[in-house]
Formats: C-alpha cells, structure tokens, sequence
C-alpha cells in the first residue's frame, strides 16, 4: 500500500473516532493540521496572531461540529472551510492598521547582493504585492497557488462558483503583474500561472 493511501486511511479512522467523542484522535488531527491551517490564515490575514485566532476559532468549531461532518475523507477541505470563515470574520472586525517601522541606519559597508538576498527581497516584495490585493483576490490565489489547489476545490471551498474563482484569479494575477512591473509572459518570483 502506498504512503498516500496508507495517511488518508490513517486521517479517516481519526476522523471516525474523534466524531465518536476521542479527544485524543481530535488532538492528533489538529497537531497534523494546524501548520498548513496556520500558513493558510497567515497569508490571508498577514498577521500572525489575528492568523493564529483564527485556526483557534476554526478548530473550536471543528471539535463542536465534528460529528456533522458526513464524509471523513473531507476532512482537509472542511478545516479549510472553517479556517478561511473564521479569516473572513477577523478580516471584516479588524480595525486596525498594521504598521510598518523602518529603521533606517546609514551605509557603513557597500552592498553586496548575493542570490540569497536577492531571494529573500523577491520573497518580501512578492509578500507585500500579495498583501495590496483585496481579500477576496488574495484568498483565492493562496489556495491555488500556495495549497496548489485546483480552482475548482478553492472555489468549493469558499462557497463561489467556478467562474468567480476564475475572474479572482485573473484580477489578482493581473494586478500582481502590474504592481511587480512583470509581462504576462513571465513568472512572479517562483509562482507561475497554472491551468485551472
């Protein structure tokens, strides 16, 4: 049996006892979980700790509703659901302005640009460009690009049709193109457009 195979029949009997009311199976799914959740609410939210609420939020929830859920093989795609929810609760209730200091100290030594910083600033620029996008825009675009969801499941996941995941997509994509100075040609740091 392959490892795949072997995890998702592993994931499914945790499911099946944690709706059965075994706290520990719940603990071992949400110990396997919370690091791509986490990711997940990060890149949506940018904020670490409102991100951090809010897989709480979700995984509260999941515990609460474990047993409604009709299919255990779903469980990943449900988690999802609840996270990205409870991200669109904490995007709608936040008021504040995140601020950004810049401590700016004067050039002792030149600049000596290796790939390792030229990465690095590709990584940031391309976190802020994300960060620009609306909500709506940049949650699509972390699940297919970052989860390497197809369209079809992030737009499952976010209870939209097909075509509004598309449109998302396009409009991020082609406010990320502009906002880098990138041709539509080319890739966005190590992010390429991939068929839906």
């Amino acid at each position: 049996m392959r490892r795949a195979e072997t995890g998702g029949h592993m994931q499914r009997a945790l499911v099946e006892r944690a709706q059965s009311g075994d706290h520990e199976a719940f603990s071992v799914l949400v110990r396997t979980s919370y690091p791509r959740l986490h990711g997940v609410a990060n890149l949506v939210l940018r904020d670490r700790d409102r991100a951090q609420d809010a897989v709480q939020d979700a995984l509260v929830l999941a515990w609460r509703n474990i047993r409604a859920l009709r299919d255990a093989d779903a469980w990943d795609a449900w988690l999802y659901r609840l996270t990205l929810r409870a991200c669109n609760r904490a995007a709608r209730t936040s008021r504040r302005r995140d601020v950004v200091e810049l401590h700016l100290e004067p050039d002792r030594h030149p600049v000596v640009e290796t790939d390792l910083a030229r990465v690095i600033s590709d990584r940031e620029v391309l976190a802020a460009a994300l960060e620009s996008l609306p909500y709506d825009q940049r949650v699509v675009m972390v699940l297919h690009f970052h989860l390497d969801l197809p369209l079809t499941e992030a737009a499952s996941i976010l209870d939209i049709p097909v075509g509004t995941a598309k449109s998302r997509l396009h409009r991020g994509l082609a406010t990320l193109r502009t906002t880098l100075g990138v041709e539509p040609e080319r890739e966005l740091g190590n992010v390429r457009e991939r068929p839906a």
